[in-house]
């Protein structure tokens, strides 16, 4: 290894072995000789980066649609070699190494690196017998104490399959960021709907092999393994990794799933969760519990907070839906839990960044759908958990926060708020920002219109942007700003759209609040789509209430 450097590698499922034989060469006589077709069917992705290393990624898989979820491998394991180098041609190879891939865990491998470079790309590949993957570039994190003077990211959320395709994808692996956010519904648990775009495979995922078998064919989609292929990703999962509207060890229709039913389904989503996804190894489910919520740090330049807002909250209070609910107002309700509510509000008060973001899974910001006296909100928002909201937005207010930013997705439109600790009063301070992805398919091709008409922006002034299109949002953070792009495309019931920006926005150092950014050339004009106020607020609440049913 050069440059005197001491790396470490933690292999989940086994310990490195020796030194990798040349990528190029000939099959390894410890290869079984029964992998003769391409096992890397599903790609190569990386995740949580550090100011030293990274998570490396695959599973093995060449019968990836197999209905028993093993993608066509034997019962046996599997020895499988990576390499990671400083360029794409690995010409420098830094470091390198064998993992064993065991049956147990789908084939699918972690490699933990630590004691790499600080801020800078590399490349990796994986190798199996004469297979070789195609190649990923992944990212460090700055050293600690360094303030870098941009990140380039995107955020995105909400990739039902059946729905549509992932043309956004492409437009997102394009724009070659240095890390992606995922903010859940990696995929859908419904079995197939006939007459849509594509068809889900195998029943509605209940099951170990059902949700192994589903993640298997996302991860075919070639414009998602183009983006997981450019960038290091954080995920976090939302409601349908598991479950539509799940809460804690409560399902969305509990007379039909009795906890003996439910908590073996909530384990074996985890399971498959962990197994697909390029996270570390604090992260292995155990049993029904699985640690997601945890701190990632861009130098001095940012911390980002990924949260979970679905293993530990309260039940819905009066149940999902737009409602007028006196439960929402209970102090002793969260959507954090107790936890994890201390943990945030602690990282607040030790927080030296310049921007502190929280990347999540539900709308933060208030959205009432009645322009009377009555509130009318979303429960499964934090709009069902107001004194929780409440309890950390003045949590960052009193550890006197530089910058707060919230990422959210879910709810398969653009948006983009002002937070305030006091929503019924809009003269009150802003103290925060909010910005919503669109989905990537979930809901199919959507449509445009001017954001304007949509009431709740008349109802909650706070909110400043809404777009009803598919597509994914790109942010550049400074020291001295972030600017932020919504990205759309125009439809997603075939493939191939391409990927335009439909606003930007800005939010600057110690002004939390939105500025719209008008100049910029490749924003398009509206199509308008006139509704009523009321045919608005009958289609939001149907896009996020009644979803697939």
């Amino acid at each position: 290894m050069s440059h005197g450097l001491k790396r470490r590698v933690v292999l989940v499922g086994g310990l490195a072995t020796g030194s990798l034989l040349g990528m190029r060469g000939t099959a390894s006589a410890s290869v079984p000789s029964y992998i003769r077709k391409n096992p890397f069917t599903l790609g190569v992705a990386s995740g949580d980066p550090s100011h030293d290393g990274f998570v490396l990624w695959t599973r093995l898989a060449p019968e990836p649609l197999n209905d028993d979820g093993l993608g066509g491998m034997p019962n046996t394991v599997v020895p499988v070699s990576w390499q990671v180098a400083t360029d794409e041609r690995f010409r420098r190879i830094v470091a390198s190494g064998t993992v064993p891939a065991r049956p147990e865990s789908a084939h699918s491998v972690h490699v933990e690196l630590t004691g790499l470079e600080p801020g800078r790309d590399y490349w990796y590949r994986f190798r199996v017998g004469p297979h070789l993957s195609r190649v990923g570039r992944t990212r460090t994190a700055p050293a600690p104490h360094v303030l870098v003077s941009r990140l380039h990211m995107a955020f995105t959320s909400c990739q039902h399959y059946e729905e549509g395709y992932y043309s956004a994808y492409r437009g997102l692996a394009n724009d070659m960021p240095d890390l992606v956010l995922h903010l859940g519904d990696y995929q859908y648990e419904y079995a197939g709907v006939e007459g849509r775009p594509r068809f889900h495979l195998g029943p509605e995922t209940t099951t170990l092999a059902n949700y192994r078998q589903r993640y298997a064919q996302y991860k075919t989609d070639e414009d998602l393994q183009a983006a997981h292929a450019a960038a290091p990703w954080l995920v976090v999962f939302d409601d349908h990794e598991v479950d539509n509207n799940w809460a804690d060890e409560t399902p969305q229709d509990p007379d039909l799933q009795p906890p003996e039913v439910f908590l073996p389904r909530r384990a074996a989503a985890f399971q498959a969760y962990y197994e697909n996804m390029p996270l570390r190894r604090r992260s292995i489910p155990r049993g029904i519990d699985m640690q997601v919520y945890r701190r990632v740090a861009w130098g001095r330049l940012a911390t980002f907070h990924m949260l979970d807002t679905r293993q530990f909250r309260d039940d819905q209070g009066c149940g999902d839906g737009y409602k007028d609910c006196p439960a929402a107002l209970d102090p002793n309700r969260s959507i954090l839990g107790k936890d994890q509510e201390e943990w945030l509000i602690d990282g607040f008060h030790r927080s030296r960044a310049q921007w502190d973001i929280l990347g999540q899974q539900v709308f933060f910001a208030q959205r009432d759908n009645n322009a009377g006296p009555v509130k009318v909100t979303s429960q499964d928002a934090w709009d069902g958990y107001v004194a929780s909201r409440q309890r950390i937005t003045q949590g960052w207010v009193d550890a006197k926060v530089r910058n707060l930013v919230v990422l959210t997705g879910d709810v398969h439109a653009h948006w983009a708020s002002e937070l305030k600790l006091d929503y019924d009063d809009p003269t009150t301070p802003t103290v925060g920002t909010e910005f919503v992805t669109s989905s990537i398919s979930s809901g199919g091709d959507g449509f445009d219109s001017d954001p304007a008409d949509h009431p709740f922006l008349q109802i909650n002034p706070h909110l400043k942007f809404y777009n009803n299109l598919r597509g994914y949002v790109r942010a550049t953070i400074s020291p001295e700003q972030m600017h932020v792009d919504f990205r759309v495309v125009p439809y997603v019931s075939s493939p191939g759209a391409e990927t335009y920006t439909r606003a930007s926005f800005v939010t600057v150092d110690r002004e939390p609040g939105l500025h719209q950014v008008y100049d910029n050339p490749s924003i398009q004009a509206a199509r308008r789509a006139p509704r009523t106020p009321q045919e608005w607020i009958d289609h939001t609440v149907y896009e996020e209430t009644e979803r697939y049913r």
